[in-house]
């Protein structure tokens, strides 16, 4: 796929499909507008950019008055997966795809000075930074690797063992591998699709093939293989908390209204965990991902698909739901949280999303293309809560960043914005394509920028 790799370790996967497809976003682009660097303190500008061969590199989004940055040198680079994590443990240095290989970038001085992009290690695909440590991982010949940031030291991991193959993702304190590979024990029990359903969806093939395999461990320091659970179905996104060694999150994979999609496990080897049941017709969840203090899973809720929207979350500990409204225009293909979770993110989706259709599947314009700023508010008065747990429910308020009209999310030649807040709260940091998009059908430049939250004055 396209889109940046997420936090998997690709070992060699003997034919199994672990890499996840999501709901489709595949767009028509607009006319690209014309590029450049603006005018002013370190080519920032009002929105008006003066031709140029490179892309803007700093300027107010005429349309939200907020400052845009660009992060990445001139030859490109993309955010990570948006549940990867991507930032240093003191969060002054974010790492990047850079065109050159590993790469960083300094946000110390973000908003001060032009961002300084260092390559750490070249021609190599990084696949997410340590929580606990300045490196970043890769893959070298089947061994999980790590790169200093500021040194360039290199070091190794861990060697997988081979009955680990498949992608896998390290935890959070670096003492388990948690993998999914194929199961060479397990017999292949195919899916029958629900009846009424329209044929062609692309991800059907691979959820219907009911593939066998297995959810395993491997101890870092004793090279222990442990299988948690087997399963035949489409598996993957897995994530490890950022805050328990233990717990776990993966994804049934397949079109949205057919699967049981977000569940949680832990190390010990227990019950697997569904964090969302369905309860309507043709209601869908997904794209799950951590807060940022581990305790809860927040996901993409629509009740029904292409009908009311969501951002949805669990409680880990207690079970207890919260869930916050989003008009039609405001939903995202991704969203994110914020450090101290007062504040969420959205990156809009094309004119071909689940939101730009009806949920009698006719096309309507109703989509918004921006970065999206989101601050939650609660609903006023409470119900009678002594017979059982109610969900809490709000609505976003929403401020739109990034006007993102030119920018391609489709998956084979665009890139979807992958959104992340920056440790300090200052910033959000996103993948865009506005300034380099060739059209349908051809390949965007990606680059990575950053927006201020606070609006320009």
């Amino acid at each position: 796929m396209s889109y940046p790799t997420r936090l998997a370790l690709l070992f060699a996967l003997l034919g199994f499909n672990a890499f996840a497809a999501d709901t489709a976003q595949s767009t028509a682009p607009a006319n690209p507008p014309a590029t450049g660097r603006g005018a002013g303190r370190g080519g920032r500008g009002g929105g008006r950019a003066q031709v140029s061969s490179a892309p803007a590199s700093d300027w107010i989004d005429p349309k939200t008055g907020h400052r845009v940055i660009r992060l990445s040198p001139d030859t490109g680079g993309s955010t990570l997966y948006f549940h990867d994590h991507r930032f240093t443990p003191e969060g002054d240095k974010m790492l990047i795809r850079g065109a050159g290989g590993i790469t960083v970038v300094d946000l110390s001085t973000l908003g001060k000075s032009p961002p300084k992009a260092e390559v750490v290690l070249p021609d190599v695909n990084p696949i997410a930074m340590a929580w606990r440590t300045r490196e970043a991982y890769f893959l070298r010949d089947g061994t999980l690797m790590a790169v200093n940031v500021d040194t360039k030291a290199i070091r190794s991991v861990v060697k997988m063992p081979a009955e680990a193959r498949g992608s896998a993702i390290i935890n959070c304190d670096e003492s388990l591998i948690v993998g999914i590979g194929a199961d060479p024990d397990g017999k292949v029990m195919p899916h029958t699709p629900p009846p009424g359903n329209p044929a062609g969806s692309t991800l059907e093939p691979n959820w219907a093939a009911g593939n066998p395999v297995r959810i395993f461990t491997v101890n870092v320091k004793t090279g222990e293989f442990k299988v948690l659970r087997h399963e035949n179905n489409w598996t993957n996104h897995l994530q490890c908390s950022p805050t328990d060694p233990d717990q776990f999150l993966f994804a049934h994979e397949g079109p949205w209204h057919y699967v049981d999609r977000s569940w949680a496990i832990r190390a010990d080897g227990s019950p697997a965990r569904l964090l969302h049941e369905r309860t309507m017709n043709m209601e869908i969840a997904g794209h799950e991902f951590f807060g940022q203090d581990g305790k809860t899973v927040w996901y993409d809720l629509q009740t029904p698909m292409s009908g009311v929207f969501w951002l949805a979350g669990v409680d880990l500990a207690t079970g207890h739901r919260t869930w916050y409204n989003l008009q039609r225009d405001e939903w995202s293909v991704h969203y994110n949280v914020s450090l101290d979770g007062k504040l969420f993110c959205g990156d809009g989706g094309g004119p071909t999303s689940v939101a730009a259709r009806t949920m009698d599947r006719q096309d309507i314009q109703g989509q918004g293309q921006w970065i999206y700023l989101f601050r939650p508010v609660m609903t006023s008065g409470s119900s009678f809560r002594d017979k059982k747990d109610l969900i809490d429910v709000g609505y976003f308020k929403s401020e739109r960043l990034v006007d993102m009209s030119n920018h391609n999310y489709s998956k084979e030649t665009g890139v979807e914005p992958n959104l992340a807040f920056t440790p300090d709260g200052k910033w959000i940091v996103f993948s865009g394509n506005f300034h380099s998009n060739p059209g349908p059908g051809r390949r965007a430049t990606t680059h990575v920028y950053a927006v201020e939250i606070a609006k320009s004055k």
